[in-house]
């Protein structure tokens, strides 16, 4: 059985804008072992809120990013075969052949369950896998354990891992997956809470250019039929853009232009549809 579970609380992160919410159901979530299933559209912090309770708690934080191809023991373990193959081919190594135990990697799952200290485990879009995924891997969180095939052997965790689950919310997870586990839901920050995190990035922001900048921003989000709306990593890189150009005046935003559009947009479409609106004067 996992070791019992530390009594720090998440509180606090330097980079992390967190609200009282957010923090009780962190804690809700680890105090009853259950994961803690995020959804919100990209670039609400879903992920960074995983490396803010890592930075908090004082864990190591381990990643697992969900590919749509993945299959649950890749997760787990790999059983490295051919580098077997060739050591038993070539001779010329100094792992004992037959032992099968030398050659089986620990997945992200896996080194979760074996590291020496307790760690955040961080599932990451799990809306990209199956269901039979996301089902057959709650019953391994659940036991806390996994079987390695090859060795016949059980691999239990030593420490319980905190976990974080993300979903943008692409496709349905299963009634059975969603019951056991926490729910939130991050909502996009409106306009206030999006200047308390543009203080925390940049210190020494002009508010002039904070509330232009930001102001901006959400006019450009509002436009109809964007494919990829710009997210907050988005605002933070265009402010750093602004910051860099120093032919830049603040006051070009009040008038409606909108320097480095391609920073905030990412999609061809979506950049030609802002640009045309912006040249017909609809956006302000």
């Amino acid at each position: 059985m996992p070791k019992n579970i530390s009594e720090k609380k998440f509180s606090k992160a330097d980079k992390y804008v967190l609200d009282e919410e957010v923090a009780k159901i962190v804690n809700i979530s680890i105090a009853l072992e259950m994961p803690l299933l995020l959804k919100g559209e990209p670039g609400t912090g879903k992920t960074m809120l995983a490396h803010a309770i890592a930075e908090n708690l004082d864990m190591p934080l381990i990643v697992l990013n969900v590919k749509s191809s993945m299959k649950l023991v890749e997760a787990l373990y790999q059983y490295d075969t051919l580098t077997r193959l060739n050591d038993s081919r070539f001779g010329d190594s100094k792992r004992d052949v037959s032992n099968i135990e030398e050659y089986i990697k620990m997945g992200k799952i896996g080194q979760a369950f074996t590291a020496e200290k307790r760690t955040v485990l961080l599932i990451d879009e799990i809306d990209k896998a199956d269901t039979d995924f996301q089902d057959d891997m709650l019953d391994v969180l659940d036991q806390m354990e996994f079987d390695i095939i090859e060795t016949d052997k059980t691999v239990g965790a030593d420490n319980r891992p905190v976990i974080i689950i993300t979903s943008n919310s692409k496709k349905d997870l299963s009634d059975p997956f969603l019951g056991r586990c926490n729910f939130h839901h991050i909502a996009f920050p409106d306009p206030k809470m999006m200047r308390k995190i543009i203080n925390v990035h940049f210190s020494d922001i002009s508010s002039d250019l904070a509330e232009n900048a930001i102001s901006a921003f959400y006019n450009v989000r509002e436009v109809d039929s964007l494919e990829k709306k710009p997210a907050t990593r988005e605002l933070i890189n265009w402010i750093r853009a602004l910051q860099t150009d120093p032919d830049f005046k603040t006051k070009k935003l009040a008038k409606g232009n909108i320097p480095y559009l391609g920073v905030l947009l990412k999609k061809s479409q979506d950049y030609a549809m802002v640009q045309n609106n912006l040249n017909r004067r609809r956006l302000f």
